[in-house]
This record gives structure tokens, C-alpha cells and sequence, in this order.
């Protein structure tokens, strides 16, 4: 049976003759487009059953590399020679992809190494990139991401080849890792005079140029984005879409073409898109002159983008009064990443909520997302200031945002006919320090809902373990559980900074320094 058929096994919810209940399809970043954050079929993991005495660390993967990229999960898939499994996928900085039984995680079903396309080479050596952010080395950043049609894991890695830097776009079959097509190398050019360009032309950059956010599938069209390595410069913000089906790039974005800057990081979360296939990104610190007759850069900014016969197109935008002061004072709008959230009653019904380093939150209309005027920002539907930056998304469950800002407590803010409560609904005690987290909710539709975080790594702190948490997403003042309340037992590797915490058929996934870290249901004490 191919991988194309395995996944089709879902779809139809048919497996060797059998039913097969609704279960946890995890295939891209934050669970759907919209980067909702929330998974609504888990049945096992609730208030009740969470509790250091019930739950707790029951498996770590040893893998090759450090473990950034969001783990994903399918079910039913047929593996050749072992039968059909649940799957989840890892993918390292050492440029390897997985594929082990989500059950019994033991050594994997299939593992390939994208670096091995090349005689020689190998990830990118941290020292080469200038940044110590991610180290020792640079590979596979970005969360790939599924397409269940074809049953097809797209990867973005990067490679060094002879002294030769390379980025490679690679499309890979889920039941066995072997290529759908041969790789394409990233390349892309537009007319420009901004920074560190030649001739009236500038060049994407594959030393510079850093893919953190997470890959996006929309409309048959992967979508990926960049920004920098530690602000080395020159880079831009870069945006770009290729086939799924063929892998040839059809269009190619920049953020910043006539200045500099303007990288998409987002915290490592994605870039989203609502039902028309609308795309939405977040830029940082750059230059910005969109507002003026023919500007054409968008540093600080929101990007509304529609993918065209001639490649994007900038639909709307929002950038925020205080745009300067954000660039001149490192307050990059794009650390953060866009939430979209379900239709609302009111006067706005299709809303998106965003906040940045600057610790400006903001709550978008995404029929009108107000452009910019240096006077105010009234054009938002609403603003709220974090008590600290803000490193990621938010998640939404059940009529509430769920937000964790750096030097900051949880809290959940109640959304009532296109409004957010001004102050929280509830919050928690546990005061989480730079960068916050991007939560994940885990609930059984409208029920048992438990809101997941995993507090990570400083930008300039000594390593430290990884922290999970759970809260009753109903009232997050109540924390359920914590991978410290019972240390010798469950203490998480070594964090990386903005790991997001996967959930799917009643475990919880950490990605971690050369590990992944499960955790699920003790067996009962015999």
C-alpha cells in the first residue's frame, strides 16, 4: 500500500475494513491554517485524568539534532513490512526527518538525512550564520508540514556543500521518507534597491536568509518565509510559494526590496490563511514606506497577501502609528504571529489578534486591516499593551484567547462578539520569562479543555530543562500539572526556545536538545 493510500485510509475513515473513530490528524504547525493552536478530538488527556500522580513522562526519543520544528501526527499509516501505525514525524537541526510508531516509539519506521543530497554535505555550522541562537548547527528550523491527499511531508532544510550554502525545498512520501520529486533549491530575485542588492536587482540570500516560521499548505501551494540569523544583515523578509504538486516555485515576495530588514520570525509559529486562501505574516524592525506613493516596504507590518497569476499581491496591511519607534528601538511587530479567529457576531466578523517585541497587542478587522496612520492606531479594533514582549502566538478555544508574554503570567481573555475583555478572564500565578510561549489547547470539542505551554530558553541565558505545564483551560488560575512537580520522573531535556508542545491521541509531545520528550497516562500502580 503506497503512502498516498495510507492517507486516504483517514479520509475516508476506513482502515482494513475497519471504522476508524475521529482521532488526532496533526499536519502543520498550531493544528489548522487559522494557527487556532487548539486540537478538539483528544478524549484521554483531560482536567481529570492530568495530575502528577496520573500523568507524567513516559517516553524520550534520542534523535540526531535539536528538535525546533512543531512534531506532527497521522494515524493509519501503512508502513511497508510493519502494518499500519500511528506516526508522528520529528525533524533536527541535523537536517534528519523521522518517522516513529506514536504507541511505541522505539527505533524509527523510517529516518532519512536531506543533507546526504548533496556528496559532502552537511548543516550549517552556527559559527557560519554569525548567531548563537540556534547552535551547533542550522538544518531543519521551520515545522514542515502534510498534505493527507498525497501523503506527502514537505521539508525546508539547509545545507552547507564545499563552502557552497544551500536551502532545498524537499517532498517526501510519509510511509516510507523516499522523495515524491527531486528537491528544489531555493532561488529567487526581484527588482530592488535595497540592501545588498546588485545591477537594480535583489537576490535571496541562503547564508543570510533564515526560515523560522512554519510552513504553510494553501490552495495546492506550499508556502514558506524568512528572516535573518540575529539580525545579520543584509537580509530581508522574503515570502515565497511553490507547487505542491511539482515543487516549482510560483511566486516570490519581498518585504523590503527598495531598504532592508523586514524579516517574517514569528516566534517559530506560522504564517496563516483563512478560507479563500487569504495569507497572512508578520514582518519585524525594517524599512517602511508602504503608506507613501509607490512604497513598496512593509517592515512592522501585517501582510494581508493573495497569490495571483503574476505572485503576490499586498490586498491590505496594518502597521502601527508607532512604526519608527518600533524599528528604531528593536520592537519587531513580527515576533509575534497572526491568530485568526472562527466568525464573530458584531460589526467585525473576521478578526485577527497579533501582538510584537514592542508589546503592542492587536486585535485586527481582517476585511479592513487599516493601513497605517502616523496619528493613531484607531483603525484596530482593539489595542492592549503586554506587560512584556510578546515572542509568539496566541491560541483560542471555546469563545477565549489564550496568551503567554514574556515576563508574564497565563491568561485567557474572553471573545464576545468581535470583543476582547480588557483585562483577563482568568489567569494564572507562574510568571513565565523572555520569550512567554505559543500554548496549545487539548479538549474534547466544547469539553475538558487543558491549555499546554512549555517554557523554553532565554535569548542570552544558560541552558535549562524544558518546563511543561497544563491548565485547566477553563480557569487557568488552576494549574493541572507540571513536569517539575515530579522531577526525577519527568524532567524535560534541554530546552530550545519556542518549542510548541504537540498533543495528539492522549500524549504530548516536547521538542527538545537531541530529544523529544513524551508525556501521557501512567499505568495504573499494580
Amino acid at each position: 500500500m503506497t503512502g498516498a493510500r495510507s492517507i486516504a485510509c483517514v479520509v475516508a475513515c476506513v482502515s482494513l475494513g475497519r471504522p476508524v473513530t475521529a482521532v488526532a490528524q496533526v499536519t502543520t504547525a498550531q493544528y489548522d491554517n487559522a494557527r487556532t493552536g487548539a486540537l478538539l478530538t483528544e478524549k484521554a488527556l483531560t482536567p481529570r485524568t492530568v495530575g502528577v500522580a496520573t500523568f507524567g513522562k513516559t517516553n524520550v526519543i534520542t534523535v540526531d539534532g535539536d528538535v525546533y520544528a512543531q512534531v506532527l501526527h497521522l494515524p493509519h499509516v501503512a508502513i511497508a513490512s510493519k502494518g499500519i501505525r500511528s506516526v508522528i514525524f520529528v525533524a533536527t537541526e541535523h537536517n534528519s526527518v523521522y518517522a516513529f510508531d506514536a504507541a511505541s516509539p522505539g527505533e524509527p519506521l523510517w529516518h532519512v538525512n536531506l543533507s546526504h543530497v548533496a556528496p559532502g554535505a552537511s548543516a550549517v555550522p552556527s559559527r557560519d550564520v554569525l548567531c548563537p541562537f540556534i547552535r551547533p548547527e542550522v538544518g531543519i528550523t521551520a515545522t514542515p508540514v502534510i498534505d493527507t491527499t498525497t501523503g506527502t511531508i514537505y521539508v525546508l532544510a539547509r545545507t552547507k556543500e564545499s563552502g557552497r550554502y544551500v536551502q532545498r525545498l524537499h517532498a517526501l512520501d510519509v510511509a516510507t521518507g523516499k522523495p515524491r520529486h527531486s528537491p528544489v533549491e531555493i532561488h529567487a530575485s526581484v527588482r530592488g534597491a535595497g540592501a545588498g542588492s546588485s545591477g537594480g536587482m535583489v537576490t535571496f540570500d541562503p547564508l543570510r536568509e533564515n526560515p523560522r516560521a512554519a510552513l504553510l499548505l494553501v490552495d495546492g501551494h506550499v508556502i514558506a518565509s524568512w528572516a535573518s540569523s540575529c539580525d545579520v544583515g543584509p537580509f530581508h523578509g522574503w515570502i515565497m510559494a511553490y507547487d505542491a504538486h511539482t515543487l516549482a516555485q510560483v511566486a516570490a515576495f519581498n518585504t523590503t526590496p527598495d531598504g532592508s530588514d523586514g524579516g517574517v520570525w514569528q516566534g517559530d509559529a506560522g504564517l496563516a490563511a483563512d478560507e479563500h486562501g487569504r495569507i497572512y505574516a508578520a514582518t519585524g524592525n525594517g524599512t517602511f514606506d508602504a503608506a507613501t506613493p509607490n512604497g513598496r516596504d512593509y517592515g512592522d507590518a501585517v501582510l494581508e497577501l493573495t497569490l495571483g497569476a503574476t505572485g503576490f499581491v499586498v490586498s491590505d496591511f496594518f502597521a502601527p502609528s508607532n512604526q519608527k519607534l518600533l524599528e528604531e528601538q528593536d520592537g519587531d511587530l513580527g515576533s509575534g504571529a497572526p491568530l485568526l479567529l472562527p466568525d464573530q457576531r458584531g460589526a467585525h466578523r473576521h478578526l485577527l489578534v497579533l501582538g510584537g517585541k514592542g508589546a503592542g497587542v492587536y486585535l485586527l478587522d481582517r476585511d479592513n486591516l487599516g493601513r497605517f496612520d502616523p496619528s493613531s492606531d484607531r483603525a484596530a479594533v482593539e489595542t492592549m499593551t503586554a506587560p512584556g514582549m510578546v515572542m509568539g502566538a496566541s491560541a483560542y478555544w471555546n469563545g477565549q484567547v489564550y496568551s503567554v508574554w514574556s515576563d508574564d503570567v497565563v491568561k485567557a481573555f474572553a471573545l464576545t462578539n468581535g470583543q476582547l475583555g480588557a483585562a483577563p478572564a482568568a489567569k494564572g500565578t507562574h510568571v513565565f520569562t523572555d520569550p512567554g510561549a505559543t500554548p496549545t489547547i487539548s479538549a474534547n470539542g466544547a469539553a475538558d479543555g487543558i491549555m499546554w505551554v512549555v517554557e523554553t530558553k532565554t535569548w542570552n541565558g544558560a541552558d535549562r530543562r524544558a518546563v511543561l505545564h497544563a491548565f485547566d483551560a477553563t480557569n487557568v488560575a488552576h494549574e493541572l500539572y507540571s513536569s517539575e512537580m515530579n522531577a526525577a520522573r519527568d524532567r524535560a531535556g534541554t530546552a530550545v526556545r519556542f518549542a510548541i508542545p504537540t498533543v495528539a491521541a492522549g500524549r504530548v509531545y516536547v521538542g527538545a536538545k537531541g530529544e523529544v520528550d513524551v508525556y501521557g497516562l501512567l499505568a495504573a500502580p499494580r
